[in-house]
């Protein structure tokens, strides 16, 4: 019989009553009327399926599972805030760090982008609005052979994991939509040899070919819209029908990219877990084995 973990996180800091003015409005962007036409009632306290707060028992399995594929697969998982509104960072994918990316609040490793990118929240904030972004998500060490036909390609595995997270809008591998610019001759990662292992002159797929992990790095991004709740007055209807207006208050990010660094991370590292432990009865310690070979040591 298998062991278990439980995980518990105590919320102690939550505050309903700051959203009882809402409890009969649809805020503008939010899941209140989809939730209710769907289930008949919502959680309007703050605290809801629809809040990033939920996600907090999957950042502490993404912990796990991160340790998990560092250890036994040399896996590493990094993700970094790319853009924020119209600010774009400039980072050398090869040599980026944790290190750098937690060097600062915003968690953008290139610093100068980082200063534009606080003071551009600053801004939002002080006006009341909210802006969004782009994350970078880099995987190096993924061992080649992940992912399953059809349903579990592992793009959509991941895509559907990252989507699942509250106000993600968008996800792309490799190039992404960029590649549409391109014709076939231009896009196609072609093969050599390289220390006797098989990989890509390029990285134009980013790591995954046929939904299938092919041993290079995994690159994919995440946007994520502008927060929903902001302090500008905005047209609404309440649940009686009748219109409103309605302005946010209370504790409500002007950005959530920051913070969706780790939630977004967390995902990544469950799915590959996932992936890794479902091929490795496949494969066995020798294909491991074969995949740490072809890493740099």
């Amino acid at each position: 019989m298998g062991s278990s973990i439980a995980i518990l996180v105590t919320n102690e800091d939550a505050r309903p009553g700051a959203y009882e003015e809402m409890k009969d409005l649809y805020r503008p962007s939010h899941a209140d009327y989809t939730y209710e036409v769907k289930y008949g009632l919502r959680n309007w306290q703050g605290g809801g399926r629809a809040s990033a707060r939920e996600t907090v028992g999957r950042v502490a399995a993404g912990a796990i599972a991160r340790k998990i594929l560092q250890n036994y697969f040399r896996t590493e998982t990094l993700t970094w805030v790319s853009q924020i509104h119209q600010i774009v960072a400039v980072v050398d994918e090869k040599t980026v760090t944790q290190a750098q990316i937690e060097g600062n609040s915003v968690r953008c490793p290139d610093p100068v982008a980082a200063r534009n990118m606080m003071e551009r929240i600053e801004a939002a904030r002080k006006d009341g609005d909210s802006v969004g972004g782009i994350l970078t998500v880099l995987v190096r060490g993924c061992p080649p052979g992940l992912g399953e036909p059809v349903f579990d390609k592992l793009t959509a595995d991941l895509a559907k994991a990252v989507m699942s997270l509250p106000a993600t809008r968008g996800v792309e591998f490799g190039l992404g939509f960029e590649s549409v610019s391109l014709t076939g001759s231009q896009h196609n990662d072609l093969f050599e040899m390289r220390e006797g292992h098989v990989h890509t002159k390029t990285n134009r797929s980013g790591g995954i070919q046929g939904g299938i992990s092919n041993g290079e790095d995994i690159r994919m991004r995440v946007a994520f819209k502008p927060t929903a709740t902001i302090a500008h007055a905005q047209e609404t209807v309440n649940r009686s029908g009748q219109s409103v207006t309605f302005r946010g208050r209370g504790r409500h990010d002007p950005c959530v990219l920051p913070r969706a660094v780790p939630m977004v991370e967390a995902m990544v590292n469950l799915v590959l877990i996932d992936h890794a432990l479902r091929a490795l009865p496949k494969r066995g310690l020798e294909s491991l084995a074969a995949h740490l070979l072809r890493l740099p040591s």
